[in-house]
């Protein structure tokens, strides 16, 4: 039977948000794992999460682990790196920079800098630079991790957001007002969409936005106006992650793949 290859499958043909496209993904394996919360896959198939505030790494083969107990609670954690991780700590405004086995390779104090910067974001971004947004004055700026310089971009944003994330050429962020608005490395702002849903997502293509509502996960392509809904099967869905037509699902203490196309 070929059906494997059927990588999804439209159920109906209602186009818009109104009514939503349905995928059915194709299951993968899944994997045991005792975790508070689960933060995602890199490309080397290493499984990152976080139990009593220590920060795990799991692969087939081992289980690394990174604990800072004096920093207090992790706030945000960036995989997108897995051989420059980034673990912050928003409450001692500190971010530590760590190897591939997790092993701490640099510690940045914000607090010790001439400029004022208290961080209440932060991700890698190119060039060897951090984004950083300063809460103080409420801008975007870049911190070099050679040089220990920091240069702020773009102007102020005078609105809260409910949600970030970074790549190497973009902060992203949507507002309290659900606008979805993105910042490249030279500081131009602009507005990608409106009304779109502030928790529980994760950006996935240039117009695309991956969420979960009311147990069920969607997709909102913004670029050809439409939506989708994924079919699966776990229930009580407490986090998920999508990462080269890879769909990860977590529920309780199980990791589940699935292979999943987008159109």
């Amino acid at each position: 039977m070929k059906k494997l290859a059927i990588i999804f499958l439209f159920l109906t043909t209602v186009l818009g948000f109104g009514q939503s496209l349905k995928l059915l993904p194709i299951r993968i394996d899944s994997i045991a794992i005792s975790a508070d919360q689960f933060l995602g896959v890199d490309g080397f198939k290493n499984y990152y999460y976080i139990k009593s505030n220590v920060l795990f790494k799991k692969n087939a083969g081992s289980i690394l682990q990174f604990q800072a107990l004096s920093l207090g609670a992790i706030t945000k954690v960036d995989i997108l790196n897995p051989l420059k991780i980034i673990v912050f700590y928003e409450a001692f405004n500190t971010a530590v920079i760590l190897d591939n086995q997790l092993n701490e390779v640099q510690r940045i104090d914000f607090s010790k800098f001439d400029n004022s910067i208290v961080v209440s974001a932060i991700g890698i971004a190119g060039q060897n630079k951090l984004w950083i947004f300063n809460s103080l004055n409420q801008q975007l700026g870049l911190f070099d991790l050679v040089t220990f310089q920091y240069q702020e971009i773009g102007n102020t944003i005078g609105e809260a957001f409910s949600y970030y994330q970074t790549d190497y050429n973009y902060f992203q962020w949507i507002t309290k007002n659900n606008q979805w608005k993105s910042c490249n490395l030279y500081g131009s702002i602009f507005t990608i969409a409106k009304e779109v849903p502030g928790v529980d997502c994760q950006i996935i293509a240039d117009n695309k936005i991956l969420f979960l509502k009311d147990n069920s996960l969607l997709i909102r392509d913004y670029a050809n106006d439409k939506q989708y809904q994924i079919a699966v099967v776990e229930k009580s869905l407490r986090n998920f992650f999508y990462k080269d037509q890879i769909l990860t699902i977590f529920t309780n203490e199980i990791i589940t793949n699935y292979k999943l196309t987008i159109p």
